[in-house]
């Protein structure tokens, strides 16, 4: 198994969580906060998913699908175009407002061009630098671990805030 079968094993398995923790929710359940100041799973899945395609998109070379595909607009968000929910406070997360098809559709196309992307990769490639403003300077092979264990957690974090919705 290559670098990049494991990085596509890794991405699958975020997508995975992401659909299991939305599946069949009401925009009630995606909006339902644990606390006033939690994310509830609608912002986690958005955020999780904007982190993906940023950063993804960085270590390609290539635009965001947020843009290219027209996602900006279907979610219509009152933020800047690049926003990717980093440092959001609590009444910018109660703005991502979205419905189960949207959030899936969006994940599922940053999915399909990241695990296309990444299964293609050599080792090579994965151990070129692609920052060198971190020390040490950052390889794409790492960057795309870093963005596999940020999505991990966020969606388990989703699915997380989905067991407390459902024994409300």
């Amino acid at each position: 198994m290559s670098g990049a079968d494991v990085l596509v094993d890794g991405y699958d398995r975020i997508k995975e969580v992401v659909h299991d923790a939305t599946r069949g929710l009401d925009e009630e359940a995606l909006l339902f906060r644990v606390d006033p100041a939690a994310n509830p799973i609608a912002w986690l899945v958005w955020h999780l998913t904007r982190v993906q395609d940023d950063h993804l998109a960085g270590a390609a070379g290539t635009e965001q699908v947020w843009l290219t595909e027209g996602w900006r607009d279907r979610f219509a968000l009152p933020f800047d175009e690049l926003d990717i929910g980093y440092g959001h406070t609590s009444e910018q997360v109660a703005q991502v407002r979205a419905g189960v098809e949207l959030l899936l559709g969006y994940h599922d196309a940053v999915h399909e061009r990241a695990t296309a992307y990444v299964g293609g990769l050599t080792d090579a490639e994965l151990a070129e630098v692609i920052d060198a403003e971190w020390s040490p300077p950052v390889t794409r092979g790492v960057r795309l671990v870093s963005v596999l264990a940020d999505g991990l957690q966020h969606a388990g974090q989703a699915a997380f805030v989905r067991g407390i919705a459902e024994r409300r």
